[in-house]
C-alpha cells in the first residue's frame, strides 16, 4: 500500500456566503414617523410663557388703539366706546407726531451708524494686540455693558452738567475754547447729541463682541491669499472679512435698529421724567400722550404705529438674511 493511499482525506469546507441584508423592519407601534412633534412639545412652555406675557398686553394694545378710552374709562365712570380708526386718523394728521418720527428716525440711524462703526474698529483692533490686554479690554467691555441705564444715565449727567461737568472742564483746557457753565441741554440738537453718545457707549460692547467672535471664523488662508495678490488692509477687509461678516453684521444693525428705535429710560432719565418737546422720540412721545395727557387711547395708536415700524424693520432683515441664505 503506497502512502496516497494511508492519508487522510482533509476536507475543505464550503465557501461562506454574504448575509442577505435584513429586510426593513416595519414601523414599531408609538414610535414617531417624523419626530417634528418633539420640537414643539420642547418649545411649548417658553411659547406659553411669551403668550401670557407678550400676548395679552398686546391684543388689549390693539384693543384700547380702537377705543376712546381716558381716565373716566379707566375709573369705570363710563365705558369704552369703539371709534375705529379714529385714533390712527389723529395721530396721522398731527404735525407734531411727524416730526416726533423723523427725529427718532434720525436719531436711531446716527446711533446706529456710530455704534456699528466703533465697534467694528474696536474689534478690529483687537485682533492685533497682545492676549492680556483684550481680556483686559473685553472685560472693561462686559463691565460698561452690564452697568444698568438708569446707573449709566446718571453718570452721563454728571459728565455734561454745565456746572460740574467733567467734560466741559476738558473742552476748556483747549486753547482759545470757554465751555465752563455751557448747558447741553438748553437746545434740543446738543441734548439728543448727548443721549447719542449715551446709547452708543452702552452698544458698543455687545457689537464688539458678537464681531470679535466673528472675526475669528475668518479664514486667514484667505487673507494671505489676497496680501500676495497685491490687496492692502482695505482690500482685504472689503473682499475677504466683510463678506464672511455680512451676516452678523445684518443682525447687529438690525437689533440695534430696534433697540434705539425704542430708546425710553436714557431720554426720560436724561430729561428728569420730563422729555421737552425737542427731546421727543416716538416711546416717549407714546408716554407721554397716555399718561401725561391722559389719553390712553391715543398713547396705544402711537405705540401700535411703533411696532408696526419695527416689524417693516424685521422684514427687511429677514429678506437680506434668505438672500446670504440663497447664495451660500
Amino acid at each position: 500500500m503506497s502512502a496516497a493511499d494511508t492519508t487522510t482525506p482533509v476536507k475543505v469546507p464550503p465557501p461562506r456566503q454574504a448575509p442577505s441584508p435584513p429586510a426593513d423592519e416595519p414601523p414599531r407601534a408609538g414610535r414617531p414617523s417624523g419626530g417634528t412633534a418633539v420640537p414643539w412639545l420642547l418649545l411649548a412652555p417658553c411659547l406659553l410663557i411669551l403668550a401670557l406675557v407678550m400676548g395679552y398686553p398686546l391684543a388689549r394694545l390693539v384693543t384700547l388703539s380702537f377705543q376712546k378710552f381716558g381716565q373716566s374709562q379707566l375709573w369705570g365712570f363710563q365705558p369704552a366706546e369703539s371709534v375705529g380708526f379714529g385714533n390712527f386718523a389723529k395721530v396721522l394728521g398731527d404735525g407734531e407726531f411727524w416730526t416726533v418720527v423723523v427725529r427718532t428716525i434720525v436719531f436711531a440711524a446716527g446711533a446706529v451708524v456710530f455704534t456699528m462703526v466703533i465697534g467694528m474698529a474696536i474689534a478690529l483692533l483687537l485682533q492685533r494686540v497682545s492676549g492680556w490686554l483684550k481680556v483686559l479690554v473685553n472685560i472693561v467691555l462686559v463691565a460698561s455693558w452690564g452697568m444698568p441705564v438708569i446707573v449709566a444715565t446718571t453718570v452721563f449727567k454728571w459728565l455734561f452738567d454745565s456746572d460740574y461737568g467733567v467734560f466741559n472742564a476738558l473742552l476748556s483746557k483747549l486753547p482759545g475754547v470757554e465751555m465752563i457753565g455751557h448747558n447741553w441741554f438748553a437746545s434740543g440738537p446738543e441734548g439728543l447729541a448727548v443721549i447719542m453718545l449715551l446709547v452708543v457707549w452702552g452698544a458698543v460692547p455687545f457689537v464688539v463682541i458678537t464681531l470679535g467672535a466673528g472675526l475669528t471664523q475668518v479664514p486667514k488662508e484667505l487673507e494671505e491669499a489676497a496680501r500676495l495678490d497685491g490687496a492692502g488692509s482695505w482690500g482685504v477687509f472689503r473682499y475677504v472679512t466683510l463678506p464672511v461678516l455680512k451676516p452678523i453684521i445684518v443682525m447687529l444693525t438690525t437689533l440695534s435698529v430696534i433697540w434705539d428705535m425704542g430708546v425710553f429710560p436714557q431720554v426720560f432719565v436724561m430729561r428728569n421724567g420730563h422729555p421737552e418737546p425737542e427731546f421727543q422720540v416716538l416711546n416717549t412721545y407714546s408716554y407721554d400722550r397716555a399718561f401725561v395727557v391722559n389719553d390712553y387711547a391715543q398713547g396705544s395708536a402711537i405705540a401700535l404705529i411703533t411696532v408696526l415700524l419695527l416689524l417693516g424693520v424685521v422684514a427687511v432683515y429677514m429678506r437680506q438674511m434668505l438672500k446670504i441664505g440663497e447664495v451660500e
